[in-house]
């Protein structure tokens, strides 16, 4: 059953179900591309992984480990009197530690194993200030400074927007910058009421590119990953949450599909 939105469903933006869909991306815009750029290019799942506690999203990053203190050694204690606290203790929480990894693909020759393309899709942490941003964008500075393919794939309208000169206001965009292009780039910009696009898979001159349809990717996974069954249209609140004009067409969108009394 396919997602009663046109395009991004803004339920799937939920810290509880982002996660799976950003690996779910990515696995299948992997396995779509794979087949077609036999045998001259090769497609892998690459990881970046970092330490950080600068932030309270350890629900909604991609993948996320607590790290567990060591085992504490037991206290001796002498028998010098203590005195009592002058005041009772407020209870308050310490930002724990989390390993992030974080997925993208990269799109290399075989022959050379030249790094040609990184395909990113956007996480939490990408777009909000503390080590995942810094992290990223000394990743992808480093990508604009080479003649690599830099796609960006941004399904989430929270947070702050990656820099580019020219943006239009949108929900979600897919900016396509091509080496032998910089500093110019293809932004195709879209909003909750519209389609995803589809847009070319940058390679070497003179190849053949793939035309990753977004939309038709995104259905099929809404469909494997039965989101239909997960996400209760009726009684669930959009997070973050629409504008009011998007949120009366979403709640007509939904009484039109039968989702909502």
């Amino acid at each position: 059953m396919p997602s009663p939105f046109p395009g991004m469903d803004p339920y799937l933006e939920h810290p509880e179900l982002w996660p799976a869909l950003h690996h779910w991306l990515i696995i299948e815009i992997a396995r779509f591309l794979s087949p077609q750029l036999r045998p001259k290019y090769l497609v892998s799942v690459e990881v970046r992984m970092y330490e950080t506690a600068d932030d309270d999203l350890s629900i909604g990053i991609p993948d996320v480990n607590v790290i567990q203190p060591q085992t504490a050694t037991e206290l001796i204690t002498s028998n010098v009197a203590v005195a009592a606290p002058p005041t009772k203790p407020v209870t308050v929480t310490i930002p724990m530690p989390y390993q992030v990894r974080e997925g993208y693909l990269e799109i290399r020759e075989r022959g050379t194993k030249e790094l040609i393309t990184v395909i990113e899709i956007l996480s939490p942490t990408n777009k909000r200030t503390g080590k995942g941003r810094q992290m990223y964008e000394e990743k992808r500075e480093e990508i604009l400074g080479s003649r690599t393919h830099l796609i960006e794939i941004d399904l989430l309208r929270r947070g702050r927007k990656m820099p580019v000169i020219g943006d239009v206001e949108s929900h979600y965009s897919v900016v396509v910058c091509r080496g032998n292009r910089r500093p110019k780039a293809d932004l195709y910009a879209f909003n909750v009421q519209s389609p995803m696009p589809a847009f070319p898979l940058p390679l070497r001159s003179g190849d053949p590119e793939p035309v990753i349809n977004l939309q038709e990717l995104f259905t099929q996974i809404y469909d494997i990953a039965s989101y239909d069954l997960k996400i209760d249209y009726r009684n669930w609140e959009v997070l973050p949450a629409l504008s009011e004009a998007d949120t009366i067409w979403a709640d007509a969108l939904l009484r039109d599909r039968g989702l909502r009394d």
